[in-house]
């Protein structure tokens, strides 16, 4: 008898715990020992887990490769090897629900614990957790007229997902063919009017609340930093932001797209009826596990309708320390020295999305003891924090950033954060701020540290008020980071590595390392991100450069000289430990000048 037709249960060729237990034995992944025990204290168990479940709670180890625990993954991979069928990783945000859920009911995909996966060119991917149980292919294919493949995936995951592609499926199914709601403004600029046919739902409908949590849930789960919607003439795109990379999710209707934007605008307390201008809204809610998150709204008009967009803040950035957020040693040093100062400006610079706002926020709930009096100006508030009072810019009734610094200063602060110096009202605000005694945080929009020095000039700053309260700038950018599981050691050549780090001539590394792709880090090689910083320290030589027709060559060349480390070569030396690489830095990190 073959091993697989031992494993084969003559009735059903269902799996059993003590065939797959067999099997590991032979094959010389457990010890006999153990699985002759857990053979006998699972005997009676009436519990209907699949065996695979069974023994990756066991966490033994894989006596294939000592040190690494045997997981449900794992075996499933195994099995699949065994059974002859491709293994599958079920990804739920590669999933197209509304046509997979089509394939057969739900009642007969629990039945069997088949789900779905894709239906293309008259051929339908099915997964299963029970590879020999087969006798329902042929009849299916003949119901079908389709081929059907046949792979394997996780038990954990077939239980977890089948359900809810199938609810979800039916949530859009029902919320398509509703006819609730009553057209409220103009949401597309090139309508189709449908005599007869109104296809807009209500915010408030349970289909709608279905399909909302579902999109909260999952981006929260992989991780996303950003949720986009994005309607279109006769579809919607939902795309998340993942590690700074968008990734495109699912496809809807353009009325269900429709109704999830005025859900989320109810839920923001936005103004559902005004879709002509743009608004901005904030959710908070939980995760599935209980850590608060918090959801920054905007919304902008566009020719097919609102386009939203989402910012997702966790809590548990702000308690990162500076080192985990990517800083070195000696910069964590010397931005401590900086944020210890009792008054002066200390200025934040880089694009949008380099993680300004993180490194603020993190430095003020690090300063934020009871003996001191935080407050911060925003535009718009960006996280609400208990520990600090905060303020929001309110254009519309002319509470600009120079009106909140005003306000603030006779509101006895200790430290000020402001959102953005944008103009040279806010600018001298914060700087006749830092000159009476106050520690100002701040950001600026510029391409390094020394370019900070000549927007402040170019705004209309004197430069003997730089010199009297700027302590330090900071200019910094984020990285994506290899993921720890997948990464391999890779050469570089010597050419390559001069060229990135130019005349600062840092010895190449033996080895860095290059992305592989794995399952944690849904195969793109990446998981997380760094920051990488370049900080300037405002010297006594440095002032004596900053004059109203300050030379930016002559700053960078005389920082450069006093230890000035340019974002290139501190991604340089991420890239040397292995963090990151060299693709990675050229794309966000400007070059090093001379």
């Amino acid at each position: 008898m073959t091993k697989s037709a031992a494993i084969a249960n003559p009735a059903q060729g269902k799996l059993t715990l003590g065939d797959v237990l067999r099997l590991l034995v032979n094959d010389g992944l457990v010890e006999k020992d153990q699985a002759e025990k857990l053979y006998k204290d699972r005997k009676l168990d009436s519990s209907n887990l699949h065996p695979l479940i069974v023994i990756a709670e066991q966490k033994w180890e894989d006596l294939r490769t000592p040190g690494k625990k045997l997981t449900t993954e794992g075996l499933t991979i195994w099995l699949a090897a065994r059974a002859g069928i491709e293994y599958y990783h079920i990804d739920p945000l590669k999933l197209d629900v509304g046509s997979v859920a089509q394939v057969v009911s739900k009642a007969y995909a629990e039945r069997l614990k088949i789900m779905p996966i894709k239906s293309v060119n008259g051929e339908v991917t099915i997964a299963t957790a029970e590879p020999f149980v087969r006798e329902w292919i042929p009849d299916l294919e003949r119901v079908l007229r389709m081929k059907i493949k046949l792979v394997m995936a996780n038990p954990l995951d077939i239980n977890r997902y089948l359900p809810e592609i199938y609810n979800l499926a039916n949530s859009i199914n029902l919320a398509n063919s509703a006819k609730a709601g009553q057209i409220i403004g103009v949401q597309n600029f090139e309508q189709l009017v449908e005599l007869g046919k109104d296809k807009n739902l209500d915010a408030n409908e349970q289909h709608v609340v279905n399909i909302v949590d579902w999109l909260f849930k999952y981006a929260f789960e992989q991780r996303a930093s950003d949720i986009h919607l994005e309607p279109r003439r006769t579809v919607g795109f939902m795309r998340f932001r993942i590690d700074g990379v968008l990734h495109e999710v699912y496809q809807l209707p353009s009325n269900i797209m429709n109704a999830i934007t005025s859900r989320i605008k109810l839920l923001g307390r936005m103004d559902m009826v005004e879709k002509r201008r743009p608004q901005d809204g904030r959710i908070k809610t939980l995760s599935a596990d209980g850590a608060e998150i918090e959801l920054r709204l905007s919304t902008m008009p566009t020719a097919f309708g609102e386009k939203l967009v989402m910012r997702i803040f966790t809590p548990e950035i702000l308690v990162k320390n500076f080192i985990e957020l990517g800083f070195s040693q000696a910069q964590s040093e010397l931005w401590d020295g900086w944020t210890k100062s009792p008054n002066g400006i200390i200025l934040v610079t880089g694009p949008t999305g380099s993680g300004k706002t993180t490194t603020l926020y993190s430095t003020l709930k690090h300063l934020a003891t009871p003996e001191v009096n935080v407050c911060t100006v925003e535009d718009p508030i960006e996280m609400v924090e208990p520990a600090f009072n905060q303020m929001q810019v309110q254009q519309n009734i002319g509470l600009t950033f120079a009106d909140g610094v005003r306000t603030l200063l006779r509101q006895d602060p200790d430290i000020i954060m402001i959102g953005e110096i944008r103009d040279v009202q806010t600018a001298e605000m914060a700087i006749q701020a830092a000159l009476t005694g106050h520690l100002v945080l701040s950001t600026l929009h510029t391409n390094d540290s020394p370019s900070a020095i000549t927007r402040l000039l170019d705004l209309g700053v004197p430069s003997y008020l730089i010199h009297s309260s700027v302590l330090g700038i900071m200019a910094q950018r984020l990285v994506r980071t290899l993921c720890p599981s997948c990464k391999q050691p890779a050469e570089v050549s010597q050419t390559k590595w001069d060229e990135l780090v130019g005349p600062w001539k840092l010895p190449k590394p033996k080895s860095i390392c290059a992305p592989v792709g794995c399952l944690e880090c849904r195969m793109t090689g990446y998981r997380g991100r760094s920051g990488i910083y370049e900080m300037l320290n405002i010297s006594n030589d440095l002032k004596k450069l900053i004059t109203p027709d300050a030379d930016l060559s002559k700053l960078r060349a005389l920082a450069h000289k006093e230890g000035m480390q340019p974002l290139m070569i501190n991604g340089a030396e991420k890239i040397a430990a292995g963090l990151t690489t060299i693709e990675e830095l050229i794309k966000v990190a400007p070059p090093p000048f001379d």
